[in-house]
């Protein structure tokens, strides 16, 4: 088998954009690249064109390598639901769930649907850049991996370690990965690659020598900070990492509620990226109070974070804004949560619950999930977005549709993601909202295009690599 593993000394080090760049990098050069990811524990995911369902972070990768996203890329994706329990999609669909005491020991047809789909990709691809998860040193977990060493020794693959420097500790990281898994696993270790370096790197030159010495592990880059790289996050520790403006003249200050299940948190990157809008984290009802635009983004687990919601007095903060016509936007799981009335036997088990009342809606869950690319327009602006939910509203009343929801006064609520990623209606209703709050932002005409501005932060990871990695000694490793 042709590939590469890219294993993490920890969550949130850089894998997951080193896998983008190395797959726009070498697609660039004329490689048949693709992307993969065993096993992946997310709650950002999306709908590929064929109506399957995989992590975000492989639906970019595949994007950077020029492939159609699909299943393929990523076969088993875990949606978190509690601390014990995730939801299981295999191959793009429901497959169930798994339990916390299952986890080491009850994933062997999990396994083998991803041995099966890396094996079709490494027959029809030159190179296969496989993304691990987490930290390939879970020695606690090692007998039932796939993921990690587990996918390398059953493949042959060599063995990439990224690094964050930003984390700090990152040598003795990356020697204690070495030390502490065995002789066997150790061997599938080719080198390392330091990540989000800021500073002289000729200050941390003696240090790699002498990791180098010691592990025999190369070292094949280092990798600048990128301030300006930042979007399809899959992992909950870069929530809210968005450049931020505040205290511009003419900023439209957007409040983003974390709920402790967050889902599908990318519907927030176009916001970000919009100039002149500052996005900020909101869990507070005074973080509320200051906000031209409140957002409710999606939830793997609406009642359980409508309750964590109301527990901190957002609920009243969210009544009382909608009453004074301040801006609110509920996005699938968000836009459940303003319903008058929600009936949820199937994710929580709860029944009926009753919502904010924001919005005239029922929610029913139902057992068998949606997943879909609607297309609509509002205002005369095409609008395309994805479903992932169970979630069925019954809408009775309100002022006019709203991308198979509905707005009352100021509030809205979509049960669509990605709609925002539409330049002309993200400007265009945004610019409403700023009317509404009385706030001078107005779109900028120059500004780039969400899509565009996607490809320049691919290409610009690519660019990084190019500039500070030897990606010609690493092709030659994967081959």
């Amino acid at each position: 088998m042709t590939g590469l593993l890219v294993a993490g000394t920890s969550s949130d080090a850089g894998k997951s954009l080193i896998v983008a760049g190395l797959c726009r990098a070498w697609a660039r050069r004329g490689v048949r690249v693709a992307p993969f990811k065993a096993q992946n524990m997310s709650n950002n995911s999306m709908v590929c064109p064929d109506g399957s369902e995989i992590g975000r972070a492989q639906y970019l990768q595949a994007l950077a390598a020029g492939v159609e996203p699909s299943a393929i890329h990523n076969p088993v994706l875990l949606k978190p639901a509690t601390d014990r329990r995730s939801f299981v999609v295999l191959n793009g669909r429901p497959g169930g769930t798994l339990e916390a005491g299952q986890y080491a020991t009850g994933r062997a047809a999990l396994a083998q649907a991803a041995f099966a789909a890396f094996e079709e990709l490494a027959a029809t691809h030159d190179v296969v850049v496989a993304e691990g998860a987490g930290s390939p040193a879970e020695i606690n977990l090692r007998a039932g991996d796939y993921v990690n060493l587990g996918l390398a020794t059953r493949f042959s693959l060599p063995t990439l370690l990224v690094g964050d420097i930003d984390r700090g500790g990152v040598l003795a990281s990356i020697f204690g990965h070495w030390a502490i898994v065995d002789d066997a696993d150790r061997a599938r270790f080719a080198g390392y690659l330091i990540n989000k370096f800021r500073g002289d790197q000729a200050v941390l030159e003696p240090g790699l020598a002498e990791l180098t010495a010691r592990t025999g592990l190369r070292c094949f880059g280092v990798l600048p900070w990128l301030e300006q790289v930042w979007l399809d996050s899959e992992d909950a520790l870069a929530f809210a990492r968005w450049p931020r403006t505040p205290g511009a003249a003419g900023t439209l200050r957007v409040a983003a509620v974390r709920f402790p299940r967050i889902s599908n948190a990318t519907d927030l990157d176009a916001l970000a990226a919009e100039p002149g809008i500052d996005v900020f984290v909101a869990d507070r009802p005074d973080d509320l109070a200051r906000a031209d635009l409140v957002v409710l983004p999606g939830s793997r687990s609406t009642l359980a974070d409508l309750g964590w919601l109301c527990a901190r007095g957002l609920d009243a903060a969210l009544r009382e804004r909608a009453a004074s016509g301040g801006a609110i936007l509920g996005i699938c799981g968000g836009y459940q949560m303003l319903a008058r009335v929600i009936d949820d036997p199937v994710e929580s088990g709860d029944g009926a619950v009753t919502g904010l009342g924001l919005l005239p809606t029922r929610v029913d869950f139902r057992p068998d999930k949606t997943l879909g690319r609607p297309s609509g327009s509002w205002e005369g602006h095409p609008v395309t977005g994805y479903e992932i939910h169970h979630g069925v509203v019954t809408v009775d009343g309100g002022d006019e549709p709203f991308l198979d929801g509905v707005r009352v006064g100021n509030t809205w609520g979509t049960i669509w993601h990605g709609a925002l990623e539409n330049d002309g209606f993200r400007r265009a209703w945004l610019a409403r909202v700023a009317d509404a709050a009385g706030s001078a932002w107005r779109p900028d005409p120059s500004a780039v295009d969400f899509a565009v501005r996607r490809e320049q932060m691919l290409d610009e990871v690519a660019d990084a690599l190019e500039a500070h990695a030897d990606l010609d000694a690493l092709l030659t490793l994967a081959r």
